[in-house]
């Protein structure tokens, strides 16, 4: 999950470690891909003979912008981004019934059919990994193997962690979290303040200026229609479409080679990475320890180099 509220700088942060710098110096090929709801934008990096690698972002609506270091991976394999519907340069229509999980694995299918992707390995980070896990359940083919990057396999463990970890943030923030949500003022200049406490701690510890592509991701969520509707005002209140949604008792059927992983001081607790762990047969488990959620620039070449072996050793 991404917040829709742009992160801003908190005094009660923990440890930052200094930004990174990356992405693909390959060539590109840009498009748009016709989807139930309108096109979204794709864009193709790298080449190879190595399996393509397809990835699915965060938010829900965050944009591929963040995933841009991945293009890294581009030297023996195509990586392939999208704008999922509603974010980014995809369309934007105003239309909140669109934004359920069926239109967006129909979307994953449509992406699919137009890029010939019959077989290829599946990246999903956060919300992505949701949709992935979705994904694999419904038992679509063609999908080798996958990297389940700082996700969970029910949205109600996601927030028991993020309820945790507020706990070991200074009492003064939990107290104005409490005061505010316990009025539903959600967008209180006081509490957003205390939230991106939250986020500066476990969403993205770099120091700020954040580096560009991973600020494109925070301005596409802010106000977005897709997050709001599928999950809420933020990472602890989550009342839109997918609170419900658990797939933990369907994760013995994922039978795929899977990439678990997740930063030391993650958003998603390290319960949640437990629960994918027991629950799929066959996984590999990485744990970066200067990231909280944002891995991919919090610890990049190690995670540029783990997930590069992973897929080798796969193939």
């Amino acid at each position: 999950m991404l917040n829709r509220r742009k992160i801003l700088t908190a005094a009660a942060s923990l440890a930052v470690v200094p930004a990174a710098t990356a992405t693909s110096a390959f060539a590109s090929s840009e498009r748009y891909v016709e989807v139930p709801g309108g096109k979204v934008w794709v864009n193709v990096v790298g080449s190879g003979r190595r399996p393509p690698l397809l990835l699915l972002h965060g938010g829900p609506g965050a944009g591929h912008d963040y995933l841009e270091p991945l293009g890294q991976l581009g030297e023996d394999r195509t990586v392939v981004f999208y704008d999922q519907l509603g974010c980014g340069r995809s369309d934007k229509p105003d239309d909140p019934s669109l934004w359920t999980l069926d239109r967006s694995i129909a979307e994953l299918d449509a992406v699919r059919c137009a890029l010939n992707l019959d077989r290829c390995h599946l990246y999903g980070h956060s919300w992505g990994g949701w949709l992935a896990i979705e994904y694999l359940a419904r038992k679509h083919r063609g999908v080798h193997a996958v990297v389940l990057a700082s996700t969970s396999s029910s949205m109600e463990e996601f927030v028991a962690g993020t309820r945790y970890l507020r706990t070991l943030l200074p009492q003064d923030v939990q107290q104005t979290l409490d005061y505010y949500e316990a009025k539903g003022e959600f967008t209180a200049p006081e509490y957003l303040d205390a939230v991106n406490v939250f986020y500066a701690n476990f969403l993205c510890r770099l120091p700020q200026p954040y580096p560009a592509p991973l600020q494109r991701s925070f301005d596409n969520l802010d106000g977005n229609q897709v997050y709001a509707t599928m999950n809420g005002p933020n990472e602890f209140v989550v009342n839109g479409t997918l609170k419900d949604w658990d797939r933990t008792a369907q994760l013995g059927q994922i039978k795929n080679p899977v990439l678990l992983t997740r930063g030391r001081y993650d958003e998603f607790a390290e319960p949640c990475t437990d629960t994918l762990e027991q629950g799929i047969p066959h996984t590999k488990r990485v744990e970066f320890p200067n990231s909280a959620h944002m891995a991919m620039w919090e610890d990049q070449q190690a995670y540029i180099n783990a997930l590069s072996s992973f897929l080798a050793d796969a193939e």
